[in-house]
């Protein structure tokens, strides 16, 4: 099996173990159990997790969208889903892949504020941590992809392959 399957089966599963957690702790909640909290905490913060997975799927699917080359990570246990190739990829497929980046997590922000209930203590940690997420992503990334848009070279570091630049 190639390392996609893996990364994708990899991030349901942590998908599907994070919506099990909340809606866990949605009923130690109603029933009053200080179980609750350590559970809550521990889903919301998946929830963030969940989000930034999501953030990541949508960097790959928009590079992918237009072509460019991408290096896959050689174990499940990588950061980042995988490497924009700066050398070998053009400004559009930068842009490209920024742009599914920022898409993707809009997506999320606007999806958990219709489908989250406040009125939990999951809920409100996942709604909170998720958007700390998304402020410190825009805040990281949106400076980068304004700079190429407006002409700049690639960027290249961790998060990137190609190399005979500075990071």
């Amino acid at each position: 099996m190639s390392m996609m399957p893996k990364l994708l089966a990899r991030d349901l599963v942590v998908v599907a173990a994070t919506l099990a957690l909340v809606a866990w702790s949605h009923q130690l909640q109603a029933a009053g159990t200080a179980l609750h909290w350590p559970v809550a905490v521990l889903g919301g913060a998946l929830v963030a997790v969940s989000g930034y997975l999501v953030h990541e799927w949508g960097h790959l699917l928009g590079a992918l969208s237009r072509g460019s080359r991408v290096e896959l990570p050689p174990t499940l246990a990588a950061v980042f889903l995988f490497k924009f190739d700066s050398d070998r990829n053009d400004r559009r497929q930068f842009l490209a892949m920024s742009m599914g980046g920022f898409i993707a997590s809009i997506v999320v922000v606007a999806l958990l504020a219709v489908i989250l209930d406040l009125g939990y203590w999951a809920d409100r940690i996942a709604m909170g941590l998720t958007v700390l997420g998304v402020a410190a992503t825009f805040i990281l990334e949106v400076p980068g992809a304004w700079k190429v848009y407006k002409g700049a070279p690639l960027p290249h570091g961790v998060a990137f392959v190609g190399g005979d630049h500075p990071a």
